[in-house]
């Protein structure tokens, strides 16, 4: 089995996740998304609909997206050895 290379993972999931809560926010300046927008402002400080409240929240999205895609990596790699010495 492959092994996934943690740090362009981490990277690549931190950097989705953080366009997408951009966009969100800056949508919600515009009316829409705003139940979705408060959802997520409860998990990340400063993150709202507005310019910078949307710059705020990409920032925590990629450093959670980042942590999260390394633990997905590293799970992978954890099992991938397990079935490839069994």
């Amino acid at each position: 089995m492959n092994k996934l290379e943690i740090v362009p993972l981490a990277i690549a999931l931190g950097a989705a996740w953080a366009v997408g809560v951009l966009f969100i926010g800056w949508a919600a300046s515009f009316g829409w998304g705003v139940e979705l927008t408060e959802a997520i402002s409860s998990l990340y400080i400063g993150y709202g609909p507005s310019f910078l409240g949307g710059i705020i929240g990409a920032v925590w999205a990629f450093v959670d997206g980042a942590i999260g895609g390394a633990i997905i990596a590293m799970v992978y790699n954890a099992l991938a050895r397990k079935r490839q010495s069994a």
